[in-house]
């Protein structure tokens, strides 16, 4: 193997000399590195090889090259130790600049953002254009090692950026001659909740907070007016002597304790009915007063618009609409109500729905209402709220109650021969399963499974043939009916069957990451296997439930979880774990095995992880499953629901068609 050592003079000037090159040419070196990436998609290794040898001099083949596992350690080790050096090189740029300032007198502003944001194609010369104004540049990396946050804040730090950026926000908001300009960049969800956060830290303490939207736009106008703004703001502010009075970005959170149990009631935000019908008396039977929240169209909508910052996403404005309605409505006691909320501790903006919550509490006076955090790991404590074995029992039994009324519900509704019977049954047996609830007997459990599936098999339907259609996506999306503008009904309207995968199979997700996580991502072997023991359990306890299914004559068993991964695996990789990730894959891949090849994927607008697994896989779906008719559909405040349905009803057109030249060769 040839080593290419990286030195102090084949590294100088580096970054600069690639900082230098002309926007103007970018054209060319994007069109260069496109007709090689196209080359070496084609021609894979053989493309690699040549590429080696034109640029790097060195003539490697299948048959020489060999790297040793103690060449790829010594390569990765050299490689952590140049990633700290740069740090520190940075860190050290950050003071010598702070020093300049100090001796100077000058303004410096911290130009922070995502670390993408360094890019100049990016950035559109912003750094440039502030420079010019005389005012010295500093990014949050050149400062943050500087900067202590107290904590806890509002939010959760769920990428290490975030914890720079408030790490050189609380840096800057004590030093008068800093300003802080963060660029957000369009359909960044997280970023709606970074810039509350760094506008939190920087308002509170008296200082200006700017940020600057940026997207394909390259116009410098709008970013050259809003400069000049926060310049001119400055100087009034230094001539009037207004000084800076720093105070701590800390929050003090209102826990629930043990003596609320008794008295409060817990508002629980909507997000299935038809599961969270069966939650209620879960909750309830363990001596949690806890009300589910009304489905509540569009208000809950428009109210989430006035109290989230509206670049946050679709689900996080219903959630937070939901419950700021219910507690302006006047019909709670605000001083003996709380708020109970997931918190996934992911990638995703769900870990941080509990901070808009808290914020919206806050903008509206009502911090005395203490918001319940439900995750599994455990991210904040509740005195007055535990996980007991009853009321995980319960909560199963409801899940799987709820999973079961949804397939049956849902196969058999489109073909009954009596208008309302399906609906009429579910009835019956939801409120049988209430009261089976109170106990949460094992027996009775499996009694009612058996029922439910012999009843829901013996109601007439007629034998007529209807596409079936999956539906997939961001998991409030895809189960509540506010949120995909009654999705189910409408299929149902349109002479459709829906397909719903199961709630309890994003559980099981969840703890199947832990696998891939141990197994690349360095994660504790240890939790890998707690997490395997609760797949085995739940799949235990739904045992009974899947082979009633496998025993009926009009419905079919839920997959195993390492079904659905391996459904996925080839067509995206298992550390896709943000959001839904590379289960909204296996799933689709699943319903089309199930002869569901028609799928809605409801993703919330600009929801970057599902686009990836959703709508971004697609083509390849459609590559190896040509019968896959998938139609991708975004929801958003300001979506047209006209378009949304036109899109579906094409879609229907094409399954119609389908369905009707099978039907010849079926016979």
């Amino acid at each position: 193997m040839r080593t290419i050592a990286l030195t102090e003079e084949t590294r100088k000037n580096v970054l600069e000399n690639l900082l230098k090159r002309s926007p103007s040419s970018y054209g060319k070196f994007e069109d260069a590195v496109a007709e090689i990436v196209e080359n070496v998609r084609n021609n894979k290794d053989a493309a690699v090889f040549e590429y080696t040898k034109r640029f790097d001099g060195a003539d490697i083949n299948a048959g020489n090259i060999k790297v040793t596992k103690e060449e790829i350690d010594h390569a990765v080790d050299e490689a952590y130790k140049e990633a700290a050096q740069v740090r520190k090189d940075v860190q050290a740029k950050g003071e010598e600049t702070l020093a300049y300032l100090a001796e100077t007198g000058k303004m410096g502003i911290v130009l922070c953002g995502r670390p993408y944001h360094i890019d100049p194609e990016i950035n559109h010369g912003i750094p440039e254009l502030i420079n010019s104004f005389g005012i010295a540049v500093l990014s949050e990396d050149s400062i943050c090692h500087l900067g202590h946050v107290e904590r806890p804040l509002i939010v959760s730090d769920q990428w290490m950026y975030h914890s720079r950026l408030y790490a050189a926000a609380n840096y800057a908001k004590k030093n008068k001659q800093l300003e802080v300009i963060q660029l957000n960049s369009f359909g960044c969800g997280l970023d709606a909740v970074t810039t509350d956060q760094v506008n939190d830290i920087m308002t509170n303490s008296g200082r200006i907070y700017t940020v600057l939207k940026i997207d394909e736009v390259n116009n410098l106008g709008a970013a050259r007016i809003r400069i000049r703004s926060l310049i001119a703001a400055v100087k009034i502010r230094n001539r009037k002597h207004i000084e800076p009075h720093p105070v701590p970005a800390n929050i003090e959170k209102v826990e629930f304790t043990k003596e609320m149990k008794k008295d409060y009631t817990i508002l629980i935000p909507q997000m299935s009915p038809i599961h969270f019908d069966l939650l209620t008396p879960a909750f309830r039977h363990c001596g949690y007063n806890v009300e589910i929240l009304p489905e509540m169209g569009k208000q809950a909508v428009d109210t989430g618009l006035k109290y989230v910052n509206n670049d946050a996403c679709y689900p996080s404005l219903i959630v937070v609409g939901q419950i700021m309605t219910a507690l302006t409505s006047g019909k709670y006691d605000l001083n003996k109500t709380a708020v109970i909320i997931s918190q996934t501790g992911g990638g995703c903006r769900a870990t941080n729905y509990i901070g808009f919550i808290r914020r919206a509490l806050a903008k509206n006076g009502y911090g005395q209402i203490p918001v319940i955090s439900l995750s599994v790991q455990g991210i904040e404590k509740n005195e007055g709220f535990k996980f007991t074995p009853a009321l995980l029992v319960r909560a199963l039994q409801g899940v799987i109650y709820g999973d079961l009324f949804m397939r049956v519900l849902y196969r058999v509704r489109p073909y009954e021969k009596v208008k309302g019977s399906a609906n009429h049954l579910h009835e019956v047996w939801k409120k049988r399963c209430i009261k089976s609830l109170e106990k949460a007997r094992y027996g009775e459990f499996k009694k009612n499974i058996r029922g439910i599936i012999r009843d829901f098999d013996r109601l007439p339907i007629t034998d007529e043939k209807k596409p079936r259609v999956g539906i997939v996506g961001e998991i409030l999306v895809k189960f509540l009916p506010d949120a995909n503008n009654h999705l189910v009904e409408l299929l149902e309207e349109e002479g459709a069957e829906a397909v719903m995968p199961d709630l309890l199979d994003f559980m099981f997700y969840s703890f199947y990451n832990s696998n891939f996580k141990a197994e690349y991502l360095g994660k504790s072997t240890k939790a890998a296997k707690l997490c395997n023991m609760a797949i085995s359990a739940l799949e235990a306890y739904r045992g009974f439930l899947r082979k009633e299914l496998e025993r009926s004559d009009r419905f079919t068993a839920p997959p195993h979880i390492e079904e659905l991964a391996e459904y996925a695996k080839p067509i995206v990789s298992l550390g896709n774990q943000t959001g839904e990730g590379w289960f909204l894959t296996g799933e689709m891949v699943e319903l089309i095995k199930q002869g569901a090849p028609n799928i809605v994927c409801t993703q919330p607008f600009a929801c970057l992880p599902n686009h990836v697994v959703g709508k971004g896989v697609i083509k390849e779906l459609r590559r190896k499953y040509p019968e896959s008719n998938i139609v991708a559909i975004d929801y958003d405040p300001g979506a047209s629901e006209v378009n949304q349905v036109n899109r579906i009803k094409l879609m229907l057109a094409t399954a119609e068609k389908k369905l009707k030249s099978d039907l010849p060769q079926a016979r």
